[in-house]
Order: structure tokens, then C-alpha cells, then sequence
């Protein structure tokens, strides 16, 4: 008698192994189903904005005419290369002269961490919209004021905005 029960027991056991199993390759079907829906659609371009950095308008315009035309790689090497002061970023006016091809510059370093940052976020969104990255360029970089907010005894903090925008380059 026992026995009877411990072996109904046994196929009971293995049914509910056979509908779990049964129930898996659905939701796996399913989910299948639901990939192959959603297709990842490659667009042309993609877009970060860093929107109230705590830097001077000045330095981001002059980075960001740095690395227009850039490889995103190649433009975040340049920025680290900034913060090590190996290399300078091109400036106008009453600047000192610098080493390498360039009249005068400055070595912008809180700016251009802060621009790496956007500069990783424009590459992540690259890759999510399909691009080549080997292939991309950075079409338009700008740099525009933001609000400024008050210190206390009046002063202003210095913000901007950034807006970066890379395109794959046409041969």
C-alpha cells in the first residue's frame, strides 16, 4: 500500500516537472516573439547634453571647438591628455603662447572632466542607436549659458549648457 502511494506520488511529481518545462518554453517563445518585434531601428545620429555644468561658457566653447570633428575616442584622449597638462586646448586673444601647433591655449582641467562625462554619454548612445562607432564623428558641438545662481553676497556661480551631436561620416 505504501508503496502504491509513494509511486502515484512519483508521477504526480514527474507531471508537474513535464507542465513546468511546458510552461518555460512558452515564456521562452514568447519572449522570442517579442525580440524578434522589436527591432532595433539604426538612426542617424545621436545627441548628450550636459545640461548645467559648473564651468565658464568660455572654456566649454573652446573645448568643444577642440573636439568638433573628432573620433569620440580620440576626443576623450585629448580631454585626459588636457588634465595631465600634456596637451593644450587652443584659446584667442592676450594667452600665452604654448608647445605644438597652436598660437596660445589653456589647460581647461575641471571643464574637461566634466566634458569626458558627456563625452561618455554621447558614445553609450552611439552604440544603443546603432552607429558605427569607428565611423562616427562629432558633427556639432556647442556651448551655451545656463542659469546662474546666486552666491551668497551676490557673486554668480558659472554654468553652461552643452549640446553635443555625433554623425557617422560619409565616404
Amino acid at each position: 500500500m505504501a508503496e502504491e502511494i509513494k509511486h502515484a506520488e512519483k508521477k504526480e511529481e514527474k507531471i508537474e516537472e513535464k507542465k513546468m518545462e511546458k510552461a518555460e518554453e512558452n515564456k521562452e517563445q514568447k519572449h522570442e516573439e517579442k525580440k524578434v518585434e522589436q527591432k532595433i531601428t539604426k538612426k542617424d545620429e545621436a545627441i548628450a547634453k550636459g545640461l548645467d555644468l559648473h564651468a565658464s561658457k568660455k572654456h566649454c566653447m573652446y573645448i568643444c571647438s577642440f573636439i568638433k570633428g573628432k573620433k569620440i575616442d580620440d576626443a576623450i584622449k585629448d580631454l585626459e591628455d588636457v588634465i595631465k597638462l600634456k596637451k593644450a586646448v587652443p584659446y584667442k586673444g592676450e594667452i600665452p603662447h604654448r608647445r605644438g601647433r597652436m598660437m596660445s591655449g589653456r589647460y581647461p582641467v575641471k571643464t574637461a572632466k566634466q566634458m569626458i562625462h558627456v563625452l561618455k554619454a554621447l558614445k553609450g548612445n552611439v552604440l544603443v542607436n546603432g552607429m558605427d562607432l569607428d565611423k562616427t564623428r562629432i558633427a556639432i558641438a556647442s556651448a551655451n549659458w545656463a542659469s546662474l545662481p546666486a552666491k551668497k553676497g551676490g557673486a554668480r556661480f558659472k554654468r553652461s549648457h552643452v549640446l553635443l551631436i555625433a554623425r557617422e561620416a560619409k565616404k
